[in-house]
């Protein structure tokens, strides 16, 4: 049985380092990555919960498959706006969103 303290403390940090970035960051590829931190985070306490939970055929090994599935699906689409912003703009800000 593994200790709870180590995943959680690595769980926390990437949500804070992912909601710190997604604060801080204006270039939207950097916030895409604070994103993905943060659900890399849900996804450790997804898979802590799934090893700590007494059956092995919980819905808890399974629903971090879901959760990549969902992350690499909406990176690849926030990628896609990025990218047609660019092209309209010839400029990526998250500061001018009411710019034409």
């Amino acid at each position: 049985m593994i200790h709870l303290v180590g995943p959680v403390v690595l769980a926390v940090a990437l949500i804070g380092l992912g909601i710190m970035g997604v604060l801080t960051r204006r270039h939207p590829v950097m916030v895409l990555i604070a994103i993905e931190l943060i659900l890399s985070g849900g996804l450790v306490l997804l898979v802590t919960s799934g090893l700590v939970g007494g059956s092995r055929w919980s819905g808890a090994s399974v629903l971090p498959l879901f959760v990549i599935t969902i992350a690499a699906a909406e990176t690849v689409v926030a990628l896609a706006i990025i990218l047609t912003l660019f092209r309209h703009r010839r400029r990526i800000d998250l500061d001018d969103g009411s710019e034409p």
